[in-house]
């Protein structure tokens, strides 16, 4: 499974819950990133460079990442990405991954956000967390990226018939109520929404 959304509609909390419901591994390419910047590896000195400038890290720095990931073994039963692919080159890359193990996607979660309430939610959480990668317009930058990039992603996983899409505003339990009613009975292409 994996789970796909702009910056701030809540991807990393969904995954944990998401994660802890179902009982896989879930697997986030920020959080991987954020540990490599903290202790200062070669790949995080690099990635840290397109962070802070709220690019996106290449794809072969990216894929490799996801390569070594996928091959532990307590993805075995399972597991959820959060943040990867990101790119139409990165869900081919991830398809090749799979069918060398004998795997295949079940569904593909795309929480949905408006992005002025996205922009509204980042900047509160770089308050909190200080984070170097959260003013306005890295923000604004990042979610033109998304709606310039990842959208033919969204739509590459519509195309299959395995795309599910969740309305991310409102609170925390509200949307994973949403999330596992989807996850269930999953409304291809269709969207879960609170409203």
């Amino acid at each position: 499974m994996l789970i796909i959304g702009p910056p701030g509609s809540g991807k990393g909390t969904q995954a944990e819950r998401i994660s802890e419901r179902l009982g896989v591994v879930a697997i986030s390419t920020g959080d991987i990133f954020r540990a490599n910047v903290r202790g200062e590896t070669p790949l995080g000195v690099e990635a840290k460079t397109y962070m802070d400038n709220g690019d996106f890290v290449p794809d072969s720095v990216t894929n490799k990442m996801v390569r070594d990931r996928l091959r532990e073994d307590d993805v075995d039963g399972g597991f959820l990405l959060d943040g990867y692919p990101r790119t139409t080159a990165q869900v081919d890359y991830l398809d090749s991954i799979l069918a060398k193990g004998e795997q295949k996607l079940d569904v593909v979660l795309q929480l949905t956000a408006d992005d002025e309430e996205l922009v509204i939610r980042l900047l509160g959480r770089a308050k909190e967390t200080s984070r170097s990668d959260d003013t306005e317009a890295v923000i604004r930058h990042r979610l033109d990226l998304y709606h310039g990039q990842t959208e033919a992603v969204v739509a590459k996983y519509a195309g299959r018939g395995i795309l599910t899409k969740v309305d991310g505003i409102g609170g925390i339990d509200e949307v994973t109520d949403r999330v596992m009613r989807a996850i269930e009975n999953p409304s291809r292409v269709s969207v879960v929404s609170g409203r």
